[in-house]
């Protein structure tokens, strides 16, 4: 359940711009937009990390599993990238049904890469855009919008706008579509109650998942290929 009384927000930080290059003022203000500008409680220490199975729990995937899945999402449901996974934001709980969710979709049995982090987890805070890295003058990415159906994961295009955002927060993670200052972030999770469509425009994680596990699988077996022949 999510609390009805938001956490204590911390007092603005005065701090000047050209400050945050800092590593410990680049954090503080990190943590000032998650905290104040979205509500969102953050785990005390350097770097920022957020608490999860509160207000979320997060699918953790290759990013060309995450982009496939793109189009199962609306358009204001989080979505982050740190350098070759994806992290998307789902409704809190979802982490402890993902097994049973697998085993449903016939993914049970399979090695894929994709697990979920759910209560009493974290995951690095994804940079705030336009916010410098820490220990740089350098800005966080412009947030990539992708609309529509997912790209295809040779688009290169498209890996090139997710490469410049990796490397302009030297490997730092990034929001590749940001919450929403002000915006309650529940609604537009994927969440288990929502198959069919039946509930307030909340996206499908069963859709979702079955999505991202067929393309974890797809990878897995190019991978698979790519490897030489053994020689008896």
């Amino acid at each position: 359940m999510v609390p009805t009384v938001p956490s204590p927000r911390r007092p603005l930080d005065t701090g000047h711009p050209s400050d945050f290059g800092h590593p410990s003022h680049a954090s503080r203000a990190v943590r000032h937009w998650y905290e104040n500008e979205l509500g969102w409680p953050t785990v005390p220490g350097t770097p920022v990390d957020l608490p999860t199975g509160l207000r979320f729990d997060v699918l953790d995937a290759p990013v060309e599993a995450g982009y496939a899945a793109l189009r199962h999402l609306v358009p204001g449901s989080p979505v982050a990238v740190r350098a070759d996974r994806m992290r998307i934001l789902v409704a809190a709980g979802s982490a402890d049904e993902l097994p049973g969710l697998l085993d449903w979709l016939e993914w049970g049995a399979l090695a894929l890469d994709l697990r979920a982090i759910g209560e009493g987890g974290r995951i690095e805070a994804p940079l705030p855009p336009g916010t410098p890295a820490p220990g740089t003058s350098r800005l966080a990415e412009t947030p990539v919008h992708v609309p529509g159906p997912a790209p295809s994961p040779v688009d290169t295009s498209v890996k090139t706008s997710m490469d410049t955002a990796v490397d302009d927060s030297q490997g730092a993670a990034v929001w590749l579509r940001p919450p929403e200052p002000g915006c309650e972030v529940e609604p537009s999770l994927p969440t288990l109650s929502a198959l069919g469509g039946g509930v307030g425009g909340a996206p499908d994680l069963v859709r979702l998942v079955d999505t991202m596990a067929t393309e974890c699988h797809r990878i897995r077996l190019r991978r698979s290929c790519a490897q030489p022949l053994a020689l008896s």
